[in-house]
């Protein structure tokens, strides 16, 4: 009997895997094309375009390979942990963010019950932080903690667990053990400037605001890119745009804000946070207190307080990523929160001119 023919893909995806590795993406990018010609159903030099297209910048690209290749090996466990990962950590920001998520969501779920069959643990518990992760994006940070939980019992020395950890209890006001994961992520790794940044946030909740700066300047030193000096404005700038975003709203909308104080805080109190429950993100950019316009006052605990649109400035510069971008985020923040104490949604706030 003959040996069997080498599939001539082989040293090209091997080749694609190693320029990959050596983070020569472009390189990896074309060995994994050349391989594909070759054998255009292997399931690796799908991955591994895929994947080089998402390190280069090209996320469309980048989504669509990911789908062929998912079309070819939908049960691959690592296709499915790497197009997991793709969706909820990257995929580019043109699309509707909350979509890619459950992309990834769905993803995420498939190969830990397919992880699960095959008796790998560690793949479980990969594909339990890649959906807690996930969940904290959509802002459902209880279950996020529970699939983070799992993820924690199978990998006991992820860092990247113990920071989504932090930053779901962060979500949650619980900042004292929220403190606790980072620092226990800051003992494996200190130089991870996510750690850095959380534990930042967490201190400022706290009241120690030279921790505070120590922490965010840290995380910036070791990702300038990632973590920007914030867009500041002085307290009268800020009010001119908060001013000039109030006189871009309707007449007829307007009036109906007479009444209404329109405020400017640096950031929301334990009170507006934990008025709610869940509670309220720390990292809110505006927030409506009072019965909305022509209802009457509620069990809601905010109705029974005079009317007020408040506006949080060092969350709205955080936020930003240029001067422009703030003056634009305030706007909208303002319009948001107008659209609140009339009670619309979304929809109606589009039919008003105030998206």
């Amino acid at each position: 009997m003959s040996p069997a023919r080498p599939d001539p893909g082989e040293a090209l995806v091997e080749a694609a895997g190693d320029a990959f590795e050596d983070g020569r993406f472009e390189d990896a990018l074309a060995r994994a094309e050349e391989a594909l010609r070759a054998s255009p159903r292997s399931v690796a030099a799908l991955q591994y375009r895929a994947a080089a297209l998402a390190e280069v910048g090209r996320a469309e690209d980048a989504r669509e390979a990911y789908e062929a290749a998912l079309a070819v090996g939908k049960d691959d466990l690592d296709l499915l942990l790497g197009a997991a990962d793709f969706h909820v950590n990257g995929g580019g920001e043109d699309d509707g963010d909350r979509a890619r998520v459950e992309r990834g969501l769905e993803l995420a779920r498939r190969g830990a019950r397919l992880a699960r069959k095959a008796g790998e643990a560690a793949l479980m518990g990969e594909f339990a932080w890649l959906e807690g992760a996930g969940l904290s994006q959509l802002g459902e940070s209880r279950a996020a903690l529970e699939k983070l939980a799992e993820a924690e019992a199978a990998l006991p020395d992820a860092i990247e667990v113990k920071v989504e950890q932090g930053f779901a209890l962060y979500e949650l006001c619980r900042f004292d053990e929220a403190r606790a994961a980072l620092l226990r992520a800051e003992a494996l790794d200190p130089d991870e400037p996510w750690t850095q940044h959380h534990l930042g946030l967490v201190a400022e909740r706290q009241g120690a605001p030279d921790e505070a700066r120590r922490r965010f300047a840290r995380a910036r030193r070791l990702d300038p890119e990632g973590f920007p000096e914030p867009i500041a404005l002085s307290t009268r700038a800020f009010d001119e745009a908060v001013e000039a975003a109030l006189a871009s709203i309707p007449e007829q909308v307007r009036r109906y804000l007479s009444n209404v104080a329109i405020t400017v805080e640096d950031l929301p109190a334990d009170d507006d946070l934990r008025a709610s429950d869940p509670p309220l993100s720390p990292a809110i950019l505006g927030l409506f207190r009072g019965a909305p316009y022509g209802q009457k006052v509620s069990m809601d605990p905010w109705s029974h307080l005079p009317s007020a649109i408040v506006l949080f400035q060092k969350n709205l510069e955080r936020f930003a990523r240029s001067r422009d971008e703030l003056i634009e985020e305030i706007g909208v923040t303002l319009v948001h929160e107008v659209g609140h104490f009339l009670g619309l949604d979304e929809d109606e706030l589009w039919a008003r001119g105030l998206d």
